[in-house]
């Protein structure tokens, strides 16, 4: 079972990260999903995906759930049945799940240099500190994007736009935390977030 990292931030959160070494047939045969959760899997056309969703199932495995404790609101956002509050995520080779008490996001991405063509489209303030010149330019791209990807999984509200609503403070990558701000609808909300970088991904989970 490839589980590549544990953390317990608090006494009430636990991130886990999944290392997908697995084939699909491997993945898919100990689990027993529901109807849909099947439905979905097999629609799914990019086998990468499809690795993804099944071991994101195999997380909650070792959590202590299963497909069946999972259910997604209208707006897409994962609930579990018993109350807690869940954030999940899969990019290529990992996948990974934050169970908390409090409302929480997470996100992962490789780090790839195409991040530099799309940055005006989610970032604003945070071109006053970034320097594209930096050998660590891409990597801060990166924590960005996965930040603002991460509260926007936590807010789950419709019509939030990256660039406009959500601000990351100045940050040095080895302190892998910062402080981030969501400015929607004339209310401010502050969200201590962290990050890790492994084998070329970059990893963001926030808790309200």
């Amino acid at each position: 079972m490839p589980l590549y990292k544990t953390f317990t931030p608090n006494s009430q959160t636990t991130v886990k990260i999944w290392k997908i070494t697995e084939s699909y047939d491997e993945l898919l045969k100990p689990l027993d999903l529901k109807p849909n959760s099947l439905e979905r899997v097999l629609d799914m056309k990019s086998e990468w995906h499809q690795r993804g969703f099944l071991s994101v199932r195999h997380i909650l495995r070792d959590l202590g759930y299963t497909d069946q404790d999972l259910f997604y609101d209208d707006n897409g956002k994962p609930h579990l049945k018993d109350g807690k509050c869940i954030s999940i995520t899969h990019s290529f080779l990992y996948s990974g799940v934050i169970v908390s008490d409090a409302e929480v996001g997470i996100d992962i991405e490789m780090q790839r240099d195409k991040i530099a063509r799309i940055a005006p489209k989610f970032i604003d303030y945070e071109f006053n500190y970034l320097k594209n010149e930096s050998e660590t330019y891409i990597n801060e791209l990166t924590i960005i994007w996965c930040i603002k990807e991460s509260l926007y999984k936590l807010f789950a509200t419709p019509g939030m736009i990256f660039k406009d609503h959500f601000l990351v403070i100045p940050f040095m990558i080895n302190d892998n935390e910062t402080v981030a701000w969501i400015d929607y609808e004339n209310k401010k909300y502050r969200y201590n977030t962290t990050f890790i970088e492994f084998e070329g991904f970059t990893c963001a989970y926030v808790i309200a």
